[in-house]
């Protein structure tokens, strides 16, 4: 299990999950995680996807390859020029529609998508307010952190793959950075830390 399996690609991973208990639980692990994106980021392995506005599509890396592209449809119904990539974790990709500013999780290698806006206003991107970005907890729950600024005020919502809900959380106490003088980047999941970047202007 831990020499052949993290070396499969990502679909034939998921369908292993299906075997037994015991690969299930192995394949859960952060840890088996850790080992296949090890394994997925050694030279051909490495995929890029490129959203044009017309077309998107997929290709391999490294210069010992002849430059081959695999495209791809969008799951969802609007032209590739309106998708925008918010935030990225270990392949999953957390875009937003600019024609209804729902936000969904897609996964493009093994062309899964799941739109995580409800009817409570949750899950929708206001571009020059509110912050994003993908992180693991740690019970290794993909989520969804999204901060949702106002004047003088923060809410912050944590969206739970695993149980599909949002959650509202506490986070940042200093109510300086809430106001709309900062602006923020996106947030970088490392370490089991997320980091930002806040420029005031």
């Amino acid at each position: 299990m831990s020499e052949i399996l993290p070396r499969l690609p990502a679909k034939c991973v998921g369908r292993a999950k299906k075997v037994c208990e015991e690969w299930l639980s192995c394949i859960s692990s952060k840890e088996f995680v850790m080992m296949h994106c090890r394994h997925m980021c050694k030279g051909s392995r490495q995929k890029i996807l490129s959203i044009g506005q017309e077309s998107c599509f997929i290709r391999s890396t490294g210069v010992d390859l002849v430059d081959e592209k695999t495209m791809i449809t969008l799951p969802f119904h609007v032209r590739p020029s309106d998708v925008w990539n918010l935030s990225s974790l270990k392949g999953l990709l957390y875009v937003c529609l600019r024609n209804t500013f729902e936000m969904l999780i897609w996964n493009p290698l093994i062309r899964s998508c799941i739109n995580i806006s409800d009817s409570k206003s949750y899950g929708f991107f206001k571009i020059y307010s509110d912050v994003v970005s993908l992180y693991i907890d740690s019970s290794n729950d993909y989520r969804v952190l999204h901060i949702k600024r106002g004047r003088f005020t923060v809410d912050v919502m944590a969206y739970s793959r695993r149980t599909s809900h949002w959650k509202r959380i506490q986070f940042l106490q200093k109510t300086h950075y809430h106001t709309n003088g900062y602006v923020w980047s996106g947030g970088t999941f490392c370490e089991d830390g997320l980091y930002f970047t806040v420029i005031q202007f």
